[in-house]
């Protein structure tokens, strides 16, 4: 485990998988909302590009070791992966975002274009396309963000849990599927990875409720975007009406899609597919200049 600190003075905590002894290209792989690293654990240790990059997986600011009371948004977390790079002296990374994650990627595309060499998104959210319960909280945000302030103010004034267990998904991804061969396996997926009991036994609320304001929110001018970008599309999901999706996303200049079978959570579901995809697709950018 790495630490930097932010400017702000906040501790961020992040992992390198390194390829060799001297720096190589790097991968910065972003986990979503109520997540951390251990999301990308598997794919770490099993994918063959770690025989040629870099694979750097941090801590979020707002979870697991990166915990903190505070403002969470895209602006923040852009900031702490560009200062993440400074620390490892990369210069760009191809950088994968899941959900949450691929918000963050995109934004940092456009905030810091110098500092992304390629882009792969899993399950981006479109908020034009959202559906359900998505949609539900984007409709009742403006109280959402009233119900931040609140808390927020109350963790100032100390009220609040002080520590907060980690969460090994790679474990609990381990668990669901096994759990996951018996009947309805999509709707117990969706209950597991969806419950607020589970979620906030590991984080605080207003750190929650900030993360799904950020994963909901506009997409940036994707036409700036200019970059190599790998969409990776959930063909179950069903928060988000998937023509107007793909129709937002059309706006990437470089955009290749693919398809996994799977619901809002294909790390989970379908690692196998997941990496090769990735695998597949890096090849085919060819090696770093």
């Amino acid at each position: 485990m790495k630490r930097i600190e932010a400017a702000d003075g906040t501790e961020i905590c992040y992992w390198v998988r390194r390829h060799g002894d001297g720096p190589s290209p790097a991968m910065l792989l972003i986990h979503g909302a109520a997540s951390n690293h251990t999301r990308w654990s598997e794919f770490a240790r099993h994918t063959g590009l770690r025989n040629g990059y870099d694979l750097i997986l941090p801590d979020m600011r707002g979870n697991a070791r990166s915990m903190c009371r505070g403002r969470l948004d895209l602006d923040v977390w852009c900031e702490d992966l560009v200062a993440i790079l400074d620390a490892e002296n990369c210069d760009s990374a191809i950088v994968v975002g899941h959900s949450l994650g691929a918000q963050i990627a995109l934004h940092l595309a456009v905030s810091h274009p110098q500092r992304v060499r390629a882009l792969a998104l899993i399950d981006p959210i479109v908020r034009k396309a959202l559906l359900g319960r998505p949609r539900r909280l984007r409709r009742m945000e403006p109280l959402v963000k009233i119900a931040i302030l609140i808390l927020r103010m109350l963790n100032g004034l100390g009220l609040r849990r002080r520590r907060f267990p980690l969460m090994d998904l790679e474990a609990l991804d381990a668990e669901t599927r096994e759990a996951m061969r018996g009947d309805h396996p999509e709707e117990f997926l969706v209950r597991r990875y969806t419950g607020t009991g589970l979620i906030l036994e590991y984080m605080p609320i207003a750190n929650y409720l900030q993360q799904l304001v950020a994963s909901i929110s506009p997409l940036p001018e994707l036409e700036r975007i200019t970059v190599p970008t790998l969409v990776l599309e959930s063909t179950g999901v069903e928060v988000m009406d998937r023509d107007l999706s793909r129709v937002e996303l059309a706006r990437l200049p470089a955009l290749e899609r693919a398809a996994i079978n799977a619901t809002h959570w294909p790390l989970t579901e379908r690692p196998d597919e997941v990496r090769r995809a990735l695998e597949s697709w890096v090849e085919r950018l060819g090696p770093a200049a």
